[in-house]
């Protein structure tokens, strides 16, 4: 499954009605870290595409979404169940951490 864009238009409709699990990865194109965050995402979009959906969504041009969130630092990783934040983590992590992560809360 590839990894899909959310903006501020699309948020609600892809994120906060989806009935599954939702990982929102809020990044910007200036945040180092946050490039390195992409090929994980690509990862969990590709080893957790059955029980999850992966997205991304660029925190400049998208202030309705990243303040309504209160996202203070980049990148920030929000995971969402039927439309509820359940599990949040802010900076870069590795693989495993990203593992780990995403199996405690799956």
């Amino acid at each position: 499954m590839a990894v899909s864009e959310f903006t501020d238009a699309n948020f609600a409709a892809e994120v906060l009605e989806s009935g599954g699990a939702v990982l929102v990865d809020v990044w910007a194109s200036w945040c180092g870290p946050c490039r390195l965050m992409a090929p994980l995402m690509d990862w969990a979009a590709s080893d957790y595409g059955d029980r999850l959906k992966v997205g991304k969504l660029e925190a400049d041009g998208n202030p309705q979404s990243r303040d309504g969130f209160r996202i203070q630092g980049l990148p920030t990783l929000i995971l969402f169940k039927a439309g509820q934040e359940v599990a949040r983590h802010e900076g870069a992590m590795a693989k495993p951490q990203l593992k780990a992560f995403l199996d405690a809360h799956l």
